[in-house]
Parts: C-alpha cells; sequence; structure tokens
C-alpha cells in the first residue's frame, strides 16, 4: 500500500489527451475509447478523475492544439491541473489536489508514453504513491525520425517495464482497460 498517511483513495489521471498532443499518435482513437471508458467506469464507481493538461510553445494556453480532445469531456467538479513540464508533479499543485481528496493510488493514461506518462509514474512512486499504468490506455506518436523506436515498441517497453517497477510493499504495475475494477463505494 501507499506510504502515504490517510490516503486510502484512489484517482484515474487523464494526462495531456489535448488535440495537438494525440493528432498523430499510435492507436489514437483505439487508446482513447479505452481512456472514455476508464472515465466512465470512475465516475460510475465514485472514483475521482484527475485530468492533466499540458502547455508550452507548441500547445499555448486556450488554443486548439491544447484543448483536450473532443471525445473526452471533463466535468466542472473534476480537478484540472496545468503543467508544463513532463512530470505532472513538477511545480503544479496535483500533490495538494491528492492530498485534499485523500488519494494514495493512481491509476495512470494519457500521452505520450515516452515523455510525460514515464515522467508522472516515475514522480508518483518516488513520492510514495501507488502507481498503475493502464497498458492499452497511453499512446505516443511515431518519434523513428529521430531515432526513437516505432511507437508501438515505445509502448510495449514502457508496458513491460512498468509492470515489475513497484516499491516494495506497494502496489503498481500494469493492467489493461478491461481489468480495472472502480467498484461502487457501499452506502454510508
Amino acid at each position: 500500500m501507499t506510504t502515504l498517511v490517510d490516503r486510502p483513495h484512489t484517482a484515474l489521471l487523464v494526462i495531456d489527451v489535448q488535440n495537438g498532443v494525440v493528432a498523430h499518435s499510435h492507436d489514437r482513437d483505439r487508446v482513447i475509447a479505452n481512456i472514455a471508458t476508464l472515465v466512465d467506469r470512475a465516475r460510475a464507481g465514485g472514483v475521482e478523475v484527475v485530468w492533466v493538461q499540458h502547455n508550452s510553445d507548441e500547445l499555448p494556453t486556450g488554443s486548439e492544439p491544447w484543448q483536450y480532445v473532443p471525445e473526452l469531456v471533463r466535468r466542472d467538479a473534476e480537478p484540472l491541473v496545468h503543467k508544463a513540464y513532463g512530470d505532472s508533479f513538477e511545480e503544479t499543485d496535483l500533490e495538494s489536489v491528492l492530498a485534499a481528496r485523500g488519494i494514495g493510488q493512481l491509476v495512470v493514461t494519457g500521452a505520450q508514453t515516452d515523455q510525460c506518462i514515464r515522467s508522472t509514474l516515475h514522480g508518483a512512486i518516488t513520492r510514495g504513491y501507488d502507481a498503475t499504468l493502464v497498458a492499452d490506455a497511453h499512446t505516443t506518436e511515431d518519434l523513428t525520425a529521430y531515432g526513437a523506436p516505432p511507437p508501438d515498441q515505445v509502448i510495449a517497453h514502457t508496458n513491460l517495464y512498468w509492470r515489475y517497477h513497484n516499491a516494495p510493499g506497494r502496489t503498481g504495475g500494469t493492467v489493461d482497460t478491461a481489468e480495472v475494477d472502480f467498484a461502487v463505494p457501499a452506502p454510508a
């Protein structure tokens, strides 16, 4: 379990599924459909959905590329964290958002696999969170022109690496969308 005190709750993180980030991503439509399924399940189970939105010179705040894809609609009550670095925790209010809600376990989805997803996963685990990557709910673009492996290999390697990357006594690893169970809480 998480090393964080009084953090029994789980959150679904939806990282950077923005028009300009996923426009040319590998298997875009399937990944977004999986994320939409997870968002629906989290909401039905009373699990927080936390949205993370990147801004940069290529994604200026308010622009069309900066906007979340139209297939995913954030509810007004759901937290939105703005970031400028790969790690969603770095110089953001993500930690305070999670702390206020008693969240110690994260289910991670989004883009890009080899940048913000990996950075956020490592940022989470070093801060004491349990972090689970949804293997079929993250993606990246083709960067083979710059010497990177093809996107399907980047995704597969990240899934393999993260499957075995958790701290002693803590949960983590990878699951597929079908394996994620946001249980409906018992009535009080």
